[in-house]
């Protein structure tokens, strides 16, 4: 349905988004379309997923069709495989017939004990090779550090570049190298000085078996002092960096709520931010972030699982977007709260809210930002605004507007000749909401299906447009 009023699409929205106790306020967001910023790669977005799952080979495979159409319709991303699991997943190029087969599920790893050890085949990779080429994706593999040694990770290597080919972007070694002495992997006094001589190591028995390998580091827990001391070190071995970030935890921690993931200061990031910069700057490679999500510890239910993790989501690929980042993967796997996409081959899989986030982010895809300024003071930081041309080279904004007490009305100075702008809005019910989320009026359904069902169009005039942006909700405004 398409309409030319937005009135006529803000009055067809849940109740909770349109009442009358909710205050209107207005901002004023000003677009230089001619000045571009960061490109947006096209395969900014990616998944995490435990190391563990290989073990049972035939979940990233040609037959697990039910995933592979809810990752192909985010666009040519980034599969992540690491985890704590992978300080315990052994390539076992002979595998026993006590492997594990199949295609159960493994959740996102908790960290509350050693994991259990796996094995990792030369069938479990044939056939992730089938399922990357199934979605059109590719591939960051993570080496076990922890408990392997190097000559078993060139082996491991060897053959996981030999099948995947160009479906490979490059290797990691280790997973969170930097909590390796809080959880039994190395002594208390572990250091970045050790972690350098056990990376290095691992490094020459992988370059000496394949001399153009691609590397990626330091895949730390932390996004500070450790990227900035790897940067330094080995920027000219690694082609990128990488770090983890998870906005809250633990889940048992009662002050762990939706109104703190929503805030607009996260000390965590903020502390961060300014050393992956600097790094970045200093040593001339990008950074993604490798592994992130909500609530570590694989997630806290009535908050990771809830429409407000789509607004956080959305919020935080917009800060990645202002330090010039490559992109982002939300660690994921069997039915972990935080997952953006959670099931079995057996059950089918189903779409979380947070991956609504992604979805609305494909449409960004391919582009590069363009120069925008946001004058909210009535509105405070909960309004997060930016703008983008797409791959298309048309024109974009991007809103988010996370205060659920406060509607806006955007005044938007676009300075461009286009006289209609096409609306697609992020909602649901309420922000505790877990499964009533739709993106240009419609769900996501099975494979991803998806096609826009409600698309508004408000008038410019004189390159100025105004849009309402109810309270707890995000809109995608595309000039025609």
């Amino acid at each position: 349905m398409r309409t030319t009023a937005a009135s006529a699409a803000i009055a067809a929205m849940p109740r909770a988004l349109r009442a009358n106790d909710i205050a209107t306020v207005s901002a004023q967001l000003t677009i230089h379309p001619s000045q571009l910023g960061t490109p947006i790669s096209k395969d900014f977005l990616g998944l995490s997923y435990e190391a563990a799952q290989l073990a049972h080979p035939e979940y990233f495979s040609a037959q697990n069709t039910g995933l592979a159409g809810f990752l192909r319709v985010l666009g040519p991303g980034v599969l992540r495989i690491g985890g704590n699991t992978s300080e315990y997943a052994f390539w076992t190029p002979k595998p026993t017939s006590q492997a594990p087969q199949g295609s159960d599920v493994v959740g996102p790893d908790k960290g509350h004990h050693p994991a259990t050890p796996t094995q990792t085949t030369p069938q479990a990779i044939r056939n992730l090779k089938e399922f990357l080429d199934l979605i059109d994706w590719r591939c960051m593999y993570g080496l076990n550090l922890g408990k392997s040694t190097p000559q078993q990770a060139a082996d491991e290597a060897a053959y996981v570049s030999q099948t995947l080919g160009d479906r490979l972007i490059s290797f990691q070694f280790g997973n969170e190298s930097d909590l390796f002495r809080n959880n039994g992997l190395r002594p208390a006094s572990y250091d970045y000085a050790d972690f350098a001589k056990d990376w290095q190591g691992f490094y020459n028995a992988v370059h000496a078996r394949l001399p153009n390998a691609k590397f990626a580091g330091p895949d730390t827990a932390g996004t500070g002092v450790w990227v900035e001391e790897f940067a330094q070190q080995f920027k000219d071995k690694v082609d990128l960096l990488s770090s983890h970030y998870y906005a809250e935890g633990p889940p048992t921690d009662p002050s762990m709520t939706i109104e703190r993931l929503l805030s607009p200061t996260n000390s965590r990031w903020d502390k961060g931010q300014p050393m992956i910069q600097q790094a970045m700057a200093e040593s001339r490679l990008p950074f993604r972030l490798t592994e992130t999500n909500s609530c570590y510890q694989g997630g806290k239910p009535g908050v990771s699982n809830t429409f407000a993790s789509s607004l956080w989501a959305l919020d935080l690929m917009s800060k990645l977007l202002n330090i010039g980042a490559s992109g982002i993967n939300f660690h994921t796997g069997g039915y972990g709260w935080y997952a953006p996409v959670v099931g079995s081959m057996e059950n089918g899989f189903v779409a979380r809210p947070e991956y609504y986030a992604l979805l609305f982010f494909s449409q960004l895809l391919g582009g590069r930002v363009v120069a925008s300024q946001l004058e909210a003071s009535s509105v405070g930081p909960l309004l997060v605004c930016f703008a983008a041309r797409d791959a298309k080279d048309r024109l974009q904004a991007v809103v988010i507007n996370k205060d659920p007490a406060k509607n806006v009305r955007l005044a938007i100075d676009a300075g461009t000749s286009g006289e209609r702008v096409a609306v697609r809005r992020l909602i649901a019910p309420t922000l505790e909401d877990e499964q009533d989320v739709t993106f240009a009026g419609a769900p996501v359904g099975a494979e991803g299906a998806w096609q826009a069902a409600r698309i508004e169009h408000v008038h410019a005039s004189n390159g100025t447009t105004e849009c309402f942006v109810p309270a707890a909700s995000a809109a995608l405004l595309r000039w025609e």
